[in-house]
């Protein structure tokens, strides 16, 4: 079975952190949160949420790397040196990493983007060095998914379970995903 792990710095963004947690379980997807210490993470939004684990080396044993945006969350795991060195980790290990808004600086500052084809929040070009940027609201590129800010986690999470081999189909007719608009 796929695993995700998903990194909860405080100030993480709420609808891309959870929303994302949630699409991927309901899709078979064994996905668990991961804070830096503390039990209960303050998001964005002054919401605190359980952590189902703390970051460390048994993140390794996932299969894909999500990397949240939120303020201050994106820049709390861009200037994490663990964060960056397990980044670098799963790219060097052919392993996924995804990013969505802020979290995809995450990916510019580990230096894994090189080449690929990525998006994220509005005005981000500049600051994902390296990447192709492009205007897409969820790429994916060699073992790079990204996504571009607050309202795009279901297409995130859809592209996510693309890459793990799931068809998302059905998930988004339950959801009523068509229905609302989205594609």
């Amino acid at each position: 079975m796929a695993k995700a792990a998903v990194l909860m710095a405080e100030g993480y963004e709420e609808g891309e952190t959870l929303t994302v947690v949630d699409l991927l379980r309901r899709a078979g997807i064994e996905c668990h949160t991961f804070s830096f210490g503390e039990e209960f993470v303050k998001g964005m939004h002054d919401m605190y949420v359980r952590a189902d684990g703390v970051f460390g080396e048994e993140v390794k044993q996932y299969d894909m790397l999500v990397l949240p945006g939120g303020r201050p969350g994106g820049d709390n795991l861009r200037k994490n040196p663990g964060v960056i060195e397990m980044v670098r980790y799963f790219n060097n290990h052919q392993k996924y990493l995804a990013a969505i808004c802020s979290g995809t600086v995450v990916l510019s500052e580990a230096g894994v983007i090189g080449g690929k084809k990525v998006t994220g929040y509005t005005g981000y070009a500049e600051k994902l060095k390296g990447g192709r940027f492009v205007e897409d609201v969820a790429v994916f590129d060699q073992n790079i998914v990204t996504s571009q800010g607050p309202a795009t986690p279901y297409p995130f999470a859809f592209k996510i379970m693309e890459v793990f081999g799931k068809d998302p189909s059905e998930l988004k007719e339950r959801l009523m995903y068509d229905f609302a608009g989205g594609r």
